[in-house]
């Protein structure tokens, strides 16, 4: 294994542990109704959601599946943004929703519910840093030369 590559192994084992030591002992937590919730600034996370076709199967059985599980029809739940949703050749369909935080489990749950079967998902979560990146940007061009 790389050097490069042990800290993260390392965060992801210890964390994976604290977990499963934290979660024999755990209460059950009640989960608030996500409801309407609307992403703003300071609640908001990006989703990028790829949904991987089975490609043993013929495209017109993976709609057919589809359907029958409800997809389109509750996917994505009412009030959370579709940012882009593309078909990438060779992987599915690629799809990056905005959404308050509080509102995760929910489309994950959607996901669980109407798409596997038709796709395998990978769920990769982010936050917007454009502002800050373009802030960082303007204040190096304003700095004098060298520093």
């Amino acid at each position: 294994m790389q050097g490069k590559f042990k800290p993260l192994l390392m965060s992801v084992l210890l964390a994976s542990a604290a977990f499963c030591v934290g979660g024999a002992n755990a209460q059950p937590v009640a989960v608030p109704a996500a409801g309407n919730a609307a992403a703003t600034p300071d609640n908001a996370l990006l989703l990028t959601v790829f949904l991987k076709h089975d490609q043993s199967r013929p495209l017109g059985e993976l709609n057919a599946q589809l359907a029958r599980q409800g997809f389109y029809n509750a996917f994505p739940p009412p009030g959370i943004e579709v940012v882009s949703w593309y078909v990438t050749m060779g992987i599915g369909q690629v799809i990056t929703l905005r959404l308050p935080a509080s509102r995760l489990r929910e489309v994950n749950r959607v996901l669980e519910d109407t798409a596997w079967g038709s796709y395998r998902t990978e769920f990769y979560p982010s936050y917007d840093y454009k502002a800050v990146a373009l802030a960082e940007h303007n204040k190096a061009q304003q700095a004098p030369a060298g520093q």
